[in-house]
């Protein structure tokens, strides 16, 4: 019989749970939609996903199958290529970020067909690592150790795929409302971006022969992004599993790697992230913690749109700014850097940062992404002391000395500045040669934050 396999944010062939059901079950449909809203809502993301498309083409041509791409509401274009097959099954992975798949499975029943949902190739199964009390660990450090304690599955392998004896029309491979809603943008961004399932395990095997030794000590080093792995986009986008991440570094450390605990312990927080967002889905737009949501943090101000335009006038701040909008990423301390400042210095709601990354990153995931801001913030599981107030000049001192990181972004004369220049809106007018001046000292901006916070504190 025929079967659908919906590729939904999964741009791989190995390691892919539904597609071994599917070509278990029948002749298999590789389907891919590429739904206008998410292109709207998060184009860096949706433009990383369409650069990785042609790969998984062509990966399925090398296994004698096509790649079907239709453009639309993804419920209705589920009910029009099942009409068209007469396929009876859909097999995909389970809503992403953990959404509600009842609509999804009422618009299958009703074209006649089974819907079948398959986990993620996460670590372990949502909900699966639990306290001894039976609950979700709200710590990271004892959600780590139950993790490691646990069996990771095996990667799957490659299934054979059998096609079908007609195949239904495609779409073409461009994702033109990915590309509107990044304008200016795209041609600058892709320039960033290494796409595909075979750059995936080429940049882990890279990363876990060459830079992880020394990963604890230069991970925090903005100006060498060769000590990290650079693996979070081709993650986020499902080009590579968790689990074989896990397998590779777990096949490096046998052989004697040192500094794989380090990095496996950076995987093992994004599952950290999915569990809460799993006992929480409302994680995006409520504070963990429910005192939070009466803080009166700042709506949109002119002082977040400085921030979004890397116009602060803290040079580790622009320059991470800047980053993000031009390659889609920022070096995780920076990220820490910056939203702490939005939302501790400028007392701005913790929420419009996190739209603002949803929007910006190659490696968005909301998970992922919810946790980190609501740490920062304060107001999160585990989260950063409302106390603990990074100062970016410090920072800097620490892991930006000499300005090196910066200056690649903010000399007006550096292909990075003018890269930035060229992709910004036009409505920024932006000038490089124009240095802002920081609204307030940092010592005032620290003080200020201490004084709400305390003052809420005492309610």
């Amino acid at each position: 019989m025929t079967v659908i396999c919906w590729f939904r944010r999964v741009l791989r062939l190995d390691d892919h749970p539904a597609l071994n059901a599917a070509c278990a079950a029948g002749k298999v449909i590789p389907l891919v939609i590429l739904d206008p809203d998410e292109a709207r809502d998060h184009p860096a993301s949706a433009q990383r996903q369409a650069m990785s498309l042609p790969h998984l083409q062509a990966a399925l041509n090398r296994h004698h199958s096509q790649l079907i791409l239709r453009r639309g509401d993804p419920q209705k274009v589920i009910t029009r290529i099942l009409s068209e097959t007469g396929a009876t099954q859909l097999h995909t992975t389970q809503g992403f970020p953990f959404a509600n798949d009842h609509g999804l499975q009422e618009t299958v029943r009703a074209a006649g067909a089974e819907l079948h949902l398959h986990p993620s190739a996460d670590l372990v199964p949502r909900g699966s690592v639990r306290t001894g009390q039976g609950g979700t660990y709200k710590v990271f450090t004892p959600f780590w150790r139950a993790l490691r304690s646990q069996d990771i599955a095996q990667p799957l392998p490659v299934p054979t795929l059998s096609s079908p004896e007609n195949w239904p029309a495609s779409d073409s491979i461009d994702w033109p409302e990915a590309r509107s809603a990044m304008a200016r943008g795209w041609t600058v961004l892709a320039e960033h971006v290494t796409a595909g399932e075979d750059a995936a395990h080429d940049r882990v095997n890279r990363f876990l022969e060459e830079a992880v030794p020394g990963y604890v000590t230069r991970r925090d080093l903005p100006g060498q992004p060769q000590a990290t792995s650079q693996i979070s986009d081709a993650l986020a986008v499902g080009e590579i599993s968790a689990r074989r991440i896990w397998r590779m570094a777990m096949d490096a450390r046998m052989q004697g790697q040192a500094g794989t605990d380090d990095f496996l312990r950076e995987i093992a927080w994004r599952e950290f992230a999915r569990d809460l967002f799993h006992a929480a889905p409302d994680m995006a737009t409520r504070c963990w913690r429910s005192e939070w949501n009466d803080f009166p943090w700042k709506p949109d101000n002119t002082d977040a749109q400085a921030w979004r335009k890397g116009q602060t006038g803290i040079p580790i701040i622009d320059a991470g700014m800047r980053e993000l909008f031009v390659t889609g990423r920022m070096h995780n301390r920076v990220r820490m850097i910056a939203a702490s400042y939005l939302t501790k210095h400028l007392l701005t709601d913790w929420r419009l940062g996190r739209q603002w990354f949803e929007r910006t990153l190659t490696d968005w995931d909301p998970a992922s992404n919810a946790m980190n801001w609501q740490w920062v913030a304060g107001c999160g599981p585990d989260a950063s002391p409302y106390f603990r107030i990074f100062n970016p000049e410090t920072q800097a001192g620490k892991f930006d000395r000499g300005a090196g990181y910066s200056d690649l972004w903010l000399d007006p004369d550096s292909p990075n500045a003018r890269a930035f220049a060229k992709a910004a809106p036009l409505s920024w007018r932006i000038d490089l040669r124009h240095k802002p001046l920081p609204e307030m000292s940092l010592a005032h901006g620290r003080a200020r934050a201490m004084t709400a916070y305390e003052g809420f504190k005492k309610r």
